[in-house]
């Protein structure tokens, strides 16, 4: 026999022993949880709708463990100064075994398992964790030397700090504290490299910063005034 319960928003199809993991439910783990909202349940090919949930129907589970899902990154990003956003969500979630498909009104016949027994499988599972974690740390240390290279690539500035003392970079109208902090980060300290840009540094900067192509342009028309002073 199989039924089709809805919940966390979510339809899932089930029959007994299945384990599945399901948006968080309160419970304990080796709790007995009730889930009252059946779509359908059949047997072969014989199955019942319900309008919109079969009466008297009822699934019970049993919680096996309560965790999280892997973190999910939303980043936005427009070609505005300092226009961004990023936002991270992380479901919980219950793992559970499903234990009896009930019709009828049926009441549940399975009471939550021994705390002693849920306990162990909990822990089986923290130790086979454990037991992976070397490998995990093996593969790191075995990762090819390019991608050290290009991860140090990524972090380096876009451009050569030149030498001296850096000028005020917030003369330039447009050009606010933040911003300043910013082209500072990324090597670009004075006038008179900002007024040096060529177009193929306007576009890197472009590419890789919060800033416009015609921003960066009236910035170097600016420079190139500032810096003859």
């Amino acid at each position: 026999m199989f039924a089709v319960i809805k919940t966390g928003g979510k339809q899932y199809r089930v029959a007994a022993n299945d384990l599945l993991k399901i948006e968080k439910v309160e419970g304990q783990v080796g709790d007995i949880v009730e889930i009252g909202h059946v779509l359908a349940h059949g047997e072969g090919e014989n199955v019942t709708f319900g309008a919109p949930f079969v009466d008297g129907a009822l699934v019970t589970a049993e919680v096996v463990e309560q965790g999280k899902n892997r973190t999910v990154i939303a980043f936005k990003k427009r070609r505005r100064q300092n226009s961004r956003r990023k936002i991270g969500h992380r479901q919980l979630l219950t793992t559970v075994r499903i234990a009896e498909i009930l019709l009828g009104g049926a009441k549940p016949t399975k009471k939550a398992a021994a705390k002693t027994e849920a306990k162990a499988e909990v822990a089986a599972k923290a130790e086979a964790k454990a037991e992976a974690a070397p490998k995990k740390e093996a593969k790191a240390e075995a990762a090819p030397k390019e991608t050290e290279a290009k991860a140090t690539e990524t972090a380096a500035p876009l451009f050569k700090t030149p030498k001296g003392e850096p000028d005020d970079l917030t003369v330039i109208k447009g050009i606010g504290p933040v911003a300043a902090g910013q082209l500072n980060e990324q090597g670009i300290t004075t006038f008179a490299q900002i007024a040096k840009l060529s177009d193929k540094d306007v576009a890197k900067i472009d590419e890789h910063m919060p800033f416009s192509t015609d921003q960066i342009m009236d910035w170097r028309e600016q420079a190139k005034e500032l810096a003859k002073k």
